[in-house]
């Protein structure tokens, strides 16, 4: 599992490639990412098909570059890290972002990853 932390105004596509590269760096590689519109660029898709790995991204109705079929199975699974997010926002101190500072606040979701685990 790979966690980033971003300014409140940056939208988290732009955090996509830098925990995209660590997951590359695992034994098992991930074969489809999939996200939802939010996540549909072309420099994204194009990103991970030069990596190899199929994008499952959903696209948006304006978007004139629509390729093939979707993967609905898989898209179906997204998900899976839907409410694994959610299941974090219990902690209160994760969901209201008590702390002010990028690297507390990331030990504060560190932490609450191994309660959930555990």
């Amino acid at each position: 599992m790979a966690v980033a932390v971003g300014p409140g105004q940056e939208h988290e596509t732009q955090r996509a490639i830098a925990l995209l590269e660590e997951a590359l760096a695992w034994p098992q590689q991930p074969a489809k990412v999939a996200g939802d519109k939010g996540y549909s660029a072309g420099w994204l898709r194009d990103w991970l098909l030069e990596r190899g790995i199929t994008p499952v991204i959903a696209h948006q109705k304006n978007e004139k570059a629509r390729q093939g079929r979707f993967d609905k199975k898989t898209y179906k699974r997204r998900n899976i890290v839907e409410r694994c997010i959610s299941s974090l926002k219990w902690f209160r101190r994760v969901a209201t972002r008590y702390e002010k500072l990028a690297t507390h606040y990331l030990g504060m979701v560190t932490l609450a990853i191994i309660f959930r685990l555990l």
